[in-house]
């Protein structure tokens, strides 16, 4: 009988020990489940900045596409500035030519 005793007194010592291995599985089991969640909130939030800047680079393209175009159009500009301005010229010192030479 001292043998069926001890093994009366064994089983809950078991069962304790299996209690507290299923607790401590549980635990990490949970920490695990915080992590995950962390890591998928963390996810999230990087994938919405990265939306938000490729769609300033989206924007940011378009208006440097404009600034060019401007560029373009302002150096066309002042190239069609400039042959005037040395037409005028011309001009101006022909008139002036002629004016020196009609009165000389």
């Amino acid at each position: 009988m001292t043998g069926d005793a001890a093994a009366t007194h064994k089983f809950p010592e078991r069962l304790e020990a299996a209690l507290r291995r299923l607790a401590a599985a549980l635990d990490k089991l949970e920490a695990a489940g915080e992590r995950r969640a962390k890591a998928d909130a963390l996810r999230a939030n990087l994938e919405e900045e990265l939306a938000v800047l490729q769609d300033d680079r989206s924007r940011l393209a378009v208006e440097l596409d404009g600034a060019i175009a401007r560029s373009n159009a302002l150096e066309l500009a002042n190239e069609e500035v400039g042959r005037r301005l040395n037409q005028a010229s011309a001009e101006i010192r022909s008139v002036l030519t002629e004016v020196v030479s009609r009165e000389g």
